[in-house]
């Protein structure tokens, strides 16, 4: 089989975005906040971040594959120019793949668990793999519990770099670190790019579960099309983005900094974005109609995600730290 068969089967845009993301929580967003409150980072090693993305690489690729094992009937209706297992790869071999894949994440998941005293990052890595498996096999066939999954999924995939930053503080300092304002200011901001994550991803899962449909209804899954119809998915969709847009103006009024840069972002990155998506769902009527729908929310996705360097730039001109450790930002 090609390698291009090969990187299409495990998602190469993805998993770059998955380690794209990573990083960017960590040095983009988890750094700078440490650094007001006077840590100095320069001496920090890059393992356990490096750590951190791999795991999370390989268990995100495992999934990808798990789920193509499950589908093979499915994408010969909706994708047979695009099936790869049962087509170009024997499905043992996807099966083979999977394992060895998810079985270097876990492992070194549970490495990494080890070296920062985490149980927490033990348990994700551990269930995480658990929960792509039974999405594969079942609950991507259920009512909206599959769209969910993979939604937490993705928010929990930001969520784990304050675990484990956290973890590492606190195998330092001990509980004195929890004294300070350090976590909870950690989990606001990374936490909101983990909502946002999660609400995107949830409305690309029921535009695909749209792109779908008819080998999903061939199949009798119980997505929200076939349950509910199109036509009502499109409103529940059109819901979920209003909800988003909502959440970004709270946020706008909300944020601690001086002048305009954040909401001019959040309009022009997020708002306007969000109102082309609702169009481009309501005259969707193709399964490539969909998919520009879908590859639209993952741009979008991708344009929060680069909030952070707006959110870097603006904490170093207030408090005076070093933008990148290059320069004082004026």
């Amino acid at each position: 089989m090609k390698i291009d068969a090969y990187l299409r089967l495990l998602r190469l845009p993805n998993l770059l975005f998955l380690a794209f993301v990573q990083f960017m929580m960590n040095r983009v967003v988890f750094v700078p906040i440490l650094q007001t409150f006077g840590f100095d980072t320069s001496s920090f090693s890059p393992l356990n971040i490096t750590l951190l993305i791999a795991a999370s690489v390989f268990v995100a690729a495992g999934g990808y594959v798990i789920n193509d094992y499950f589908d093979v009937k499915i994408d010969a209706i909706n994708k047979p120019d695009k099936q790869i297992v049962g087509r170009l790869l024997p499905r043992q071999t996807a099966m083979l793949m999977h394992q060895i894949l998810t079985g270097a994440g876990v492992l070194l998941g549970l490495l990494l668990s080890y070296l920062t005293r985490s149980f927490t990052l033990a348990f994700v890595f551990v269930v995480v793999p658990g929960l792509l498996w039974f999405y594969s096999s079942n609950y991507k066939r259920q009512f909206l519990i599959g769209n969910l999954v993979i939604a937490f999924s993705t928010a929990l995939s930001i969520l784990v770099v304050p675990i484990m930053e956290l973890a590492v503080l606190h195998k330092k300092y001990g509980e004195l670190i929890f004294e300070t304002e350090i976590p909870r200011t950690c989990y606001i901001w990374i936490g909101g790019f983990a909502l946002f994550a999660f609400l995107c991803t949830w409305v690309r899962e029921l535009i695909k579960d749209c792109e779908d449909a008819p080998g999903d209804r061939e199949m009798e899954c119980r997505t929200l099309p076939i349950v509910w119809s199109t036509q009502k998915t499109k409103i529940f969709i059109s819901l979920l983005i209003v909800v988003n847009m909502a959440a970004l103006l709270v946020v706008s009024r909300l944020l601690p900094f001086e002048g305009s840069l954040s909401l001019r972002y959040i309009i022009f990155g997020g708002l306007m974005p969000f109102m082309l998506l609702i169009y481009l769902v309501w005259r969707a009527k193709t399964p490539e109609d969909y998919h520009q729908a879908s590859t639209l929310s993952k741009v979008i996705m991708f344009i929060g995600v680069l909030y952070s360097f707006i959110f870097y730039f603006l904490t170093a001109k207030e408090s005076g730290i070093k933008f990148f450790d290059l320069f004082i930002v004026q």
